[in-house]
């Protein structure tokens, strides 16, 4: 959802990079650039707190140790969060992979400094989502344990760390300046599959279980529901965190042929 080509603002960035070589400033820099891409702010921030007031106010029913409120802010956090990791994350790689590393290396900053700050601005961005979905839905009626908004929280926020390797990974393998875009569009469809937008049964939840998105999304609810389903059954505990971990190897893995590929000679 990012800018993907550089801009004025992005060459700014580069030019007081080379005057004051310290991440902290290109951090402050690159995420007031991040922050002005209306466009991409609004599928982070606007759309999933839009969509958790039409799906999620005043849904009082109880579901676990909480309500249908809860439930669907948890849900909604997650989505905006895994935007905002996808989107940086990949406009980082595309950046890469389409010349603009070459710019940044005309200054003192070092590889392994860039990668350290995308990733703490990428997480910084899905903090926004996360914390105003929550604010939201304290004020709106979301009931649950003080243990279960805790680590809903945590879980939202630090679990969509996978997503960022997602948008890497995507975008060194779709390599070009539509890849973000891709990325960030197959997002939306892991999220329908995902049990993120609606309550999913019979052939489409045995089949969503194997997508990225449903167990990030059903870790990050069990310490409301304790993996029990709207629609009946149960999730047991490992199968949300062996869904992560695997996933988490693959796009890992992806990235790294991607960077590999990357590194080839034509």
């Amino acid at each position: 959802m990012s800018q993907l080509a550089p801009s004025l603002r992005a060459t700014d960035v580069v030019r007081t990079a080379a005057r004051r070589p310290d991440l902290l400033t290109y951090g402050r820099l690159d995420l007031r650039r991040q922050l002005r891409d209306r466009i991409g702010m609004f599928f982070i921030v606007g759309l999933p707190t839009f969509m958790f007031l039409v799906f999620g106010l005043g849904s009082d029913e109880a579901v676990g140790s909480g309500n249908v409120a809860m439930y669907v802010m948890i849900s909604m956090a997650a989505y905006g969060a895994v935007t905002a990791t996808t989107g940086v994350a990949g406009s980082a790689a595309t950046e890469q992979v389409m010349g603009w590393g070459r710019q940044l290396g005309l200054t003192p900053m070092r590889p392994l400094g860039f990668v350290a700050t995308k990733a703490a601005i990428a997480m910084v961005v899905a903090l926004m989502p996360v914390t105003l979905i929550f604010a939201i839905g304290a004020l709106t009626g979301a009931r649950g344990s003080a243990t279960d908004w805790v680590l809903a929280a945590v879980l939202v926020w630090l679990g969509s760390a996978l997503f960022a390797i997602y948008g890497l990974a995507m975008s060194l393998v779709f390599r070009g300046p539509n890849a973000t875009g891709i990325a960030s569009g197959m997002i939306v469809i892991l999220a329908f599959l995902g049990n993120v937008f609606t309550p999913m049964s019979g052939l489409l939840l045995d089949l969503g279980r194997l997508t990225p998105l449903y167990g990030y999304a059903a870790l990050a609810r069990f310490p409301l529901t304790e993996g029990y389903l709207p629609s009946g059954g149960r999730d047991p505990l490992w199968l949300p965190v062996a869904n992560v971990i695997a996933w988490t190897t693959i796009f890992s893995l992806l990235a790294l042929w991607g960077v590999r590929r990357s590194r080839a000679r034509v």
